[in-house]
This record gives C-alpha cells, structure tokens and sequence, in this order.
C-alpha cells in the first residue's frame, strides 16, 4: 500500500510525496480513508505512529477547493510545542495548495496573530489563547467544517476540559466534522466523545503500552545521588539526542545547568521560559546543537525528533499513561530506542504499575563502579544520611474562634489546591 491509494488532490499529494511520504503507518492507512469520508473518527495510537499527517492531509484534501479566507479546519493541541508541530506539518504538507494555516497560543503577542486570523483556513490552537481570540471576536468559527481535539488524554489530565467546552458552544453543532486523538482511552474521554461525536468510527492502532521498538531498564538509587548517577550513566552509555524529563520546571532547569558544567550540550524545556526560548531549545536540539534536552511533562508530547536515542526518566513519571507518553520520543519511525529511570525507595508503587503496563517486570540495573553509599552533601559538608530522613509531618490544628461571628485566619494553614495547580499548569501551556 503506498499514499496514491488515497487519491489526493494532486497539489496534497505532491506535497506528501516532496516530504517523503511513501508508505503509510497503520494510524495512516486505517485511519485516512474514514476521514476522506467525512466520518467522525476516535483514533487510538501510540505517539510517535504518525496520527499527525493521519488528519492533516484528509483536511488539505477537503479544504483545497472550498471557499477561502474563513476557518474552516480547526486543531486544538495541549501545548505550544505541539501546536508548533502540527502547525508545521500543515505548512509542509501543503506546500502547494497555497491553504493559509496559522497558530495561535498565548506567551507571545497577540496583534499578530490577529491579523493572521483575517487570513487564515485552518487554524492550530491552545484553548487558553483561543478562548481570548472568541472573546475579542477576532476568530469566526461559525463556518467550520472539520474540528480535531489532539492529545485529548493529556487535555484532560491538564484540566482544559472545561476550556473545550467552551470552545464546542462557538462552531457549528452540525455539519461539521469531529476527529478525536488519544493515546489513552479513559472514561473521561470516552464521555466526551460521546459528546462531542456523531457516530464515530474507532481506528486503534495496537494497545495503550509502550511501543516494542524501546527497551526499558530502572536504575534504583538515592534521591540525593540521582544527578551524579545521570552524568556517571551518560557518560557510560553511546547515545544520539538524549531527552531528560523531570517533574518540575525548576529541576529542570537546575539539571539543564548541572549538565552543562559537566561538559554535555544542554538546555532545558520548561514553562517558565519565555516562548522565543521555548523554541529555541527545541530548535537546538533538533538541528543537534544540544545534545541532551531537559523537559517537563508539559512538553512530553509536543517533542518531534525523530532520532532521540535515549529518554531517561531522572524523576519517575505520576501515571503509567504519563511513562509511555514521555517514552514515546524515543525508538520512533521503526528505530530502537532505550528508556532508562532513575527510582527511589519511595517509587515503589509506581514501578509495580509501569510493569504493569509493560506487560512484564522491567530490569533493574546498578552500575558496578558507581559510589551508591556516598552521603549527601549539604554547603559542602558531609550529612548523616540516617539523621537525614524526613521527619513525620505533625498535623497543626487552627485555634478555635474565641467568639462569635470571628473567623480563624487561614494563613499558615492554606494549600494551594489540584483545582488551582492545574490553573497554573494550563496558563504556562497556552
């Protein structure tokens, strides 16, 4: 099977073949056909199978010979790497089609891309910006003919549902046509497809597991000793393009520090940055200025490099589905890749459920002359790891109001809430 099975219109059909299309992956072969029907479409892959153009040329292919200079495809992404991506992909697949496609995310000016918007037949969004563009009515989705929810897992587990249905009351409830991307499949986004979808045709491509092409190995250690272990383990190990995921935008930027007083060609990915030097770092380590990238979560899935021969996990990811969404930059497009992960004591529970989705236990491996009982260091003096061990947390009760109607201050005793970190989270991505 080759892509002139699928009849493109000449102008997306050269501009498959000028990027080197040939032969379909499976998400492309089973899942163009239903699209070029106008059918609803759930596809279920694994990142990194090419679901991308798998939506992208049925949409040049429909949109070529309709009306111009209205919004008649919209892509909403999770993230603005990703969006970049997909963004990307549009511009290059139709090169010659001469259809306008524009990108819209917050972290930059938004004059731009308003005037951008005057213009555009197909759009790639975050919901957060998007949302702001509804709101100035300098977007009209009312004309809209295809709408493509990306990522539709990582949607949810950063909190953007409630954006999207926002989003669903300004197009068209009829007449269009909905494709739903996932790699996972839970109940919550089984509800909103049954929401959004009118008769959806399912296209799975294998199982929610991690692709056979990645092999995995754990690397028990102290938490204090993890970075001496990273730079030990890279330096031991021939790689290509290396991607470091860590849990927080902080360590990921000390790491991508660390790393580079240690000789290596790093940088780090993190939503802190501003989004000039967002792209930036990704673009050095695509064109191989860097060689390690450190990143979040955030960017987990908006990472295209095809040749990214190691990604190691320095911190244990929160999910099973996050594990295979990080690993899954790695041992793409029928390459092999490795998956190593830095694990504590207090991992445990997470490992028994990435072995889970495994299918099988991963290999745990120690390196041989590697100092596993060195002491922690703190101002560059020696601790006693045993009188190091966190002390149990002693819940403190507010006082009591003295009188009536008096309110106890919250002060001390107030918690950022999951509902408000996920606020944050989805302000950094969009």
């Amino acid at each position: 099977m080759n892509f002139n099975t699928f009849s493109f219109h000449p102008a997306v059909a050269e501009g498959a073949a000028q990027a080197g299309y040939s032969t379909p992956t499976p998400i492309q072969a089973k899942g163009i056909p239903a699209v070029m029907k106008g059918r609803d479409v759930v596809g279920l892959a694994q990142t990194g199978t090419g679901k991308t153009a798998a939506f992208v040329l049925p949409i040049l292919n429909r949109l070529i010979d309709g009306p111009r200079n209205r919004v008649g495809a919209l892509v909403i992404a999770p993230t603005r790497e990703l969006a970049e991506q997909i963004h990307g992909e549009f511009k290059r697949l139709g090169r010659q089609t001469r259809l306008r496609s524009t990108v819209v995310y917050g972290g930059v000016g938004i004059n731009p891309q308003i005037q951008d918007l005057k213009r555009a037949d197909i759009v790639v969004a975050c919901p957060g910006r998007l949302l702001d563009h509804i709101g100035r009515r300098t977007v009209d989705l009312s004309r809209l003919d295809v709408l493509v929810i990306d990522e539709a897992d990582m949607m949810f587990d950063m909190g953007f549902f409630p954006d999207i249905r926002r989003i669903l009351t300004h197009v068209p409830a009829k007449k269009r046509q909905t494709l739903l991307f996932s790699a996972t499949m839970p109940k919550e986004i089984r509800r909103l497809a049954n929401e959004v979808l009118q008769d959806p045709i399912t296209v799975q491509i294998g199982t929610t597991a991690p692709a056979e092409t990645v092999s995995h190995a754990l690397f028990p250690v102290s938490q204090h000793l993890k970075t001496a272990l990273l730079i030990k383990l890279l330096g031991d190990t021939p790689t290509g393009p290396v991607l470091v995921f860590t849990r927080t935008k902080h360590r990921a930027k000390s790491l991508g520090e660390k790393l580079s007083k240690a000789g290596y060609r790093s940088t780090s990915l993190q939503g802190n940055l501003s989004q000039g030097r967002r792209q930036a770092a990704l673009n050095g380590f695509r064109s191989g200025a860097y060689q390690i990238l450190v990143a979040t979560d955030i960017a987990a899935r908006g990472i295209d490099v095809s040749n990214v021969s190691h990604v190691i996990n320095f911190d244990i990811p929160s999910t099973p589905e996050a594990y295979i969404h990080r690993i899954g930059r790695t041992g793409r497009a029928e390459c092999t890749g490795d998956a190593f992960t830095l694990i504590t004591a207090e991992d445990t529970q997470m490992v028994r459920a990435i072995n889970g989705a495994i299918g099988s236990p991963v290999e745990q491996r120690t390196l041989s002359d590697f100092n596993y009982d060195a002491p922690s260091m703190s101002h560059g003096k020696k601790v006693n790891t045993r009188s190091n061990r966190p002390r149990p947390v002693i819940e403190r009760r507010a006082p009591k109001p003295r009188g009536k109607g008096r309110s106890t201050s919250k002060g001390a005793f107030a918690f950022l809430s999951p509902h408000k970190s996920k606020q944050a989270d989805r302000r950094s991505a969009s």
